[in-house]
């Protein structure tokens, strides 16, 4: 494909797609000339089923030959980025069509609008389609496992960049509202094809944006105008609940607001939703609970790993101020004998994980209840994976694992692989320092399981998931036991 069959195939899939009308059709081809420094335009004929990634990769290929964009994964997604931004439509038309479309139904807003972030290659759909994904079986429902490899790992020549630029602060983050149409720079993705939608929650300011990650189903993120710290109060409750009577069809949660149980981004205000069922939804509520003053309000324990109540009413309101009352009757809650501690030398360890969703025309609201104590032999956390499971992951249980989706490291790929194979023909994993570290795993399955070639790839995704299970009951801070369940009774009727 040459240079100029390449413009023409990407204004096509620009015209194609609805991101350009007819009649910008010639302005969008002299744009990407000028982008790429041409000042000439020669007309040819083009396929019409080229991928948008195989034109993306010959406009890139062309423009590191020609000395334009370094050839490396960063800057060529910074390169391609620039050059999907000047076919994006503008933020006014945007939100402009998105609240056109609200007005007929929500849903009919968010499809134009998950649309467009996926034709603008903002959700880059041809990375996420590579995630390995499967679906577990457990006494908790269907969890889902996945591998994420659609986030771009930092080659070395941008990790050398970085290092010697100067720190910048703008934006302040990659959730402020100043990262729409921002160029980028190899420590800050581009987002030249990045487009906000105002929204009003609760009497505060947000946006509506969608992760360029997804990991399930019109992932979104809503995040405040204003950079601010992530607090789970009232308020936040409140606007959990806004939320989801604006888009009936989304659920919305928060991560928790303390280090180790909380997301990767505790200093921007940000909640998380999409059009997505999670186990965790679906999981019946398996012993019924009634809170002095809210016996109007349905509420239980959840069957669900971790510790789960969930509350629903018609009333939002009245569900805001019993979460309310759970929230700051755990934040100072201690039982030693469940190993609950509020606060250990002056540091707050208690908090919330809320989600809140629709159902059958009331309001639904899980809380899970979330410690960040450590101790010696768990020094990253003591709810939280224990270092035996590390070797899958050791990384934070967020919001999105919580409800029952496994987000894991993008290496274990190709160690499942190796392992699998190792396995079939009895090569020494311990010896093999790509796999070592599952060497006592693969024991353990290998006494268990009559492995052959055909069936130890499936075996190893059955034990991956019954370790994120395992991981989930960890993170719990009352034991799926006769006792946990006594103590978890016991905090809720602490609840005054």
């Amino acid at each position: 494909m040459t240079v100029f069959e390449a413009i023409k195939a990407l204004a096509n899939y620009a015209l194609d797609n609805g991101l350009i009308e007819k009649e910008d059709y010639i302005y969008s081809v002299n744009s990407l000339c000028q982008a790429l420094g041409l000042d000439t335009f020669e007309d040819c004929e083009v396929k019409e089923d080229y991928e948008l990634e195989e034109i993306l990769g010959a406009i890139l290929d062309w423009a590191c030959e020609n000395g334009l964009c370094e050839d490396s994964v960063v800057y060529r997604d910074l390169f391609d980025t620039k050059l999907m931004g000047l076919l994006t439509p503008r933020p006014s038309d945007i939100i402009k069509r998105f609240n056109e479309l609200y007005n007929d139904s929500p849903k009919a807003a968010t499809d134009y609008y998950y649309t467009v972030s996926k034709a603008s290659d903002y959700i880059r759909t041809y990375r996420i389609k590579n995630d390995v994904k499967w679906i577990t079986q457990t006494e908790y429902g269907d969890i889902d496992i996945t591998i994420n490899l659609s986030k771009p790992e930092k080659d070395p020549k941008a990790i050398a960049a970085a290092l010697k630029m100067k720190q910048s602060a703008y934006p302040k983050c990659q959730l402020c509202k100043e990262n729409e149409g921002y160029m980028g720079r190899v420590n800050h993705p581009a987002r030249q094809n990045h487009r906000i939608i105002p929204i009003e929650l609760a009497g505060t300011s947000f946006f509506l944006q969608y992760s360029p990650y997804v990991y399930y189903n019109e992932h979104c993120i809503v995040f405040n105008s204003e950079h601010i710290p992530m607090v789970i109060d009232r308020a936040a409750f409140d606007k959990l609940f806004a939320f989801v009577e604006r888009f009936p069809h989304y659920f919305v949660g928060s991560n928790a607001d303390l280090p180790i149980v909380g997301g990767s981004i505790l200093t921007h205000e940000h909640f998380q939703g999409g059009c997505y069922e999670f186990a965790m939804a679906k999981a019946p509520v398996e012993t019924k609970l009634t809170f002095n003053g809210y016996e109007d309000v349905d509420a239980g324990i959840v069957k669900w790993p971790m510790s789960v109540i969930r509350i629903s009413s018609d009333d939002k309101s009245r569900l805001a101020e019993l979460a309310d009352k759970i929230l700051e009757n755990w934040r100072h809650y201690t039982d030693t004998e469940a190993f609950v501690y509020a606060e250990t030398e002056h540091v707050p360890h208690n908090t919330i994980t809320p989600i809140a969703r629709m159902r059958n025309g009331k309001f639904e609201l899980d809380l899970v209840l979330r410690n960040n104590i450590t101790t010696d032999d768990c020094p990253l956390g003591f709810y939280h994976p224990h270092p035996e499971f590390h070797h899958i992951k050791k990384e934070n249980i967020g919001l999105i694992e919580v409800m029952g989706l496994a987000v894991l490291p993008s290496r274990l790929k190709e160690e499942l692989h190796i392992l699998a194979d190792a396995m079939v023909n009895g090569k020494d994993i311990a010896a093999d320092e790509r796999i070592a570290i599952h060497a006592d795993w693969a024991k353990m399955i290998e006494e268990k399981y009559d492995i052959t070639p055909e069936n130890c790839v499936e075996i190893l995704k059955i034990e991956v998931g019954h370790i994120f299970t395992a991981i989930l009951e960890q993170c719990g801070v009352f034991e799926r036991s006769d006792a946990g369940k006594a103590q978890f009774i016991k905090f809720a009727e602490s609840v005054k």
